[in-house]
């Protein structure tokens, strides 16, 4: 299985901003603490405004509770 890196990465490179933003929110459902699962969550929330991805409202909700928005 290729890595969470890897397959973020080749997200990036193809501009597959879909891929990106569930990828963001895999990665931040493993992160190791609430600020790198942030972290995560801002770049898929920014993603899922891009594209108009129905994600978007449950990405900021998310990042509400935490207090980020």
């Amino acid at each position: 299985m290729t890595s969470l890196q890897d397959r973020l990465l080749a997200a990036h490179a193809r501009d597959d901003r879909a891929a990106l933003v569930g990828l963001y929110t895999e990665a931040a459902d493993m992160a190791a603490n609430i600020d790198a699962a942030c972290f995560y969550l801002t770049h898929a929330y920014i993603f899922a405004l891009e594209k108009g991805d129905p994600a978007s409202d449950a990405l900021y909700q998310r990042l509400k509770a935490e207090g980020r928005v």
